[in-house]
């Protein structure tokens, strides 16, 4: 039960597979239940058909049979005589007068009880229409014509057939072909179910193959199946060919991107130096000039930062980016950060650890701007007087840092996104309550470069951690 109501929850009602399986199952059942209702009909049809000719034909060679016998005996004794030549456990007959009186009846009418006689007489007071009538548990076919002998209306004749025997056959016989129907829709929908869902194998099969590329892998993707439809080749070669422009442009972006971040950062360099320069002789300036200097000389600071992050970013990219690896201990590293960064944040920065040394293999300058980064996050998105913690530990291979704030938290959504470069969970991207977007991008690659992975929990009102784990 568990495992029925697993898959259930796992269907997509908006699937291709889904949608062609009910319209072409539901189309079939349509056709194959229009084709059993018509078969039922028309079969009841040739039953009331084949048992209104018989009684026709009673009908048209009673008079006959009654016009001979009245040459030799009264005419109401030929004609009780010739209805009942006609008469059997199956055939009722009775003639009405004119006046509505029975003159005469067939024997075997006495044979049914009085509540079905009186059924069968209320029915021949109404214009008869040959179909099946229903009294009791028993059917019968009713038909009614005029009896004339020698010009002389007699009156009305009424021919009654018990058709039960037949019309339990056929209602058997059409309960059969409802659950032969049934089953026949059930195996056709499994049968159409299998058949689509191997025909969606190939887009199935080009699904997983595009979702594992990476961007450095556009260049050399190939989509290719073997036994695909045509259509689902030509979507893959389409594919393909749109994964290598892709690439393309993405090699364009990324060497504009280093192109403009090394022509800018030199200039800007100079005239942050400039800037600073002029602040030393501070002296000489009014106070609206040293604002505006120390605003220009801020900005310049911090492009020339954006720049530095983006240069690093494009040359990770091209696979530039080199780092020194050296043995170190991790707690002595973090320590000497913490208290360069304890200086220029005016945040207290405790640090947790209950295992000293542990040993890890970085490069000394990259885990510093990692650490700066996750400490400047942590600093604009928390009230100013609360702590930020580090924790350190080992676990078997790898060595540990946790960055712990009480800040706002960043929301569940955003979460899987933050490492994307220039996603900013507040997107006003105002100076005063973030950067550029880049500084969590920068922590990942650089963590990742050094063979390491970073990841975040976070909780609404509670802060964040981040969590670095890094190869010992």
């Amino acid at each position: 039960m568990k495992q029925i109501k697993k898959n259930w929850q796992n269907i997509d009602p908006f699937s291709l597979q889904l949608r062609l399986t009910i319209g072409i199952a539901g189309f079939s059942a349509l056709v194959l239940g229009g084709l059993a209702t018509w078969a039922s009909w028309r079969m009841q049809q040739i039953l009331i058909d084949s048992q209104k000719y018989n009684i026709e034909q009673i009908a048209k060679r009673l008079p006959r049979d009654v016009q001979i016998y009245s040459e030799m005996m009264q005419p109401e004794t030929a004609l009780q005589k010739a209805i009942n030549n006609w008469e059997n456990s199956n055939t009722l007959l009775w003639l009405k007068s004119p006046d509505n009186k029975i003159l005469v009846k067939s024997t075997t009418l006495d044979l049914l009880s009085n509540s079905m006689v009186d059924e069968l007489m209320s029915l021949s007071k109404m214009p008869i229409k040959p179909q099946i009538y229903k009294i009791n548990q028993s059917y019968f076919v009713l038909c009614g014509g005029s009896v004339e002998v020698q010009g002389k209306l007699l009156g009305k004749l009424f021919v009654v057939k018990d058709i039960t025997r037949e019309q339990t056959m056929f209602l058997v016989l059409v309960q059969s072909l409802v659950i032969i129907s049934v089953l026949a829709i059930i195996i056709l929908t499994v049968a159409i179910a299998i058949f689509i869902t191997h025909s969606l194998q190939p887009l199935r099969q080009l699904n997983q193959m595009a979702a594992v590329i990476s961007p450095e892998d556009l260049g050399k993707a190939q989509l290719y199946l073997d036994n695909a439809p045509s259509e689902v080749k030509e979507l893959a070669q389409t594919l393909t060919m749109l994964l290598s422009r892709l690439s393309q442009s993405w090699e364009q972006e990324r060497q504009f991107v280093s192109n403009v971040s090394h022509e800018l950062r030199t200039p800007l360099t100079i005239v942050h130096g400039y800037l600073q320069s002029v602040l030393r002789r501070q002296n000489n300036l009014t106070q609206p000039q040293q604002e505006a200097l120390e605003t220009a000389a801020s900005e310049a600071e911090r492009t020339i930062r954006l720049l530095q992050d983006l240069l690093d970013l494009a040359r990770a990219d091209s696979g530039y980016l080199h780092f020194q690896m050296k043995s170190y201990i991790l707690n002595d590293l973090v320590e000497e950060i913490v208290v360069m960064a304890e200086k220029y944040s005016d945040r207290q920065i405790t640090i947790e650890s209950t295992i000293y040394p542990i040993e890890v293999k970085l490069d000394y300058s990259r885990l510093k701007q990692v650490l700066l980064n996750l400490i400047d996050n942590a600093v604009k998105y928390s009230e100013v007087n609360t702590p930020i913690n580090f924790k350190l530990d080992r676990l078997s291979d790898k060595a540990i840092i946790q960055v712990c704030d009480n800040g706002y938290g960043i929301p569940l959504q955003h979460q899987g996104r933050i490492f994307e470069r220039f996603y900013r969970v507040d997107e006003s991207r105002s100076h005063a309550t973030g950067g550029s977007g880049l500084g969590l991008s920068i922590v990942k690659t650089l963590v990742e470069g050094m063979g390491g992975n970073v990841s975040v929990q976070s909780k609404l009102g509670e802060g964040s951690i981040f969590t670095i784990s890094l190869p010992i």
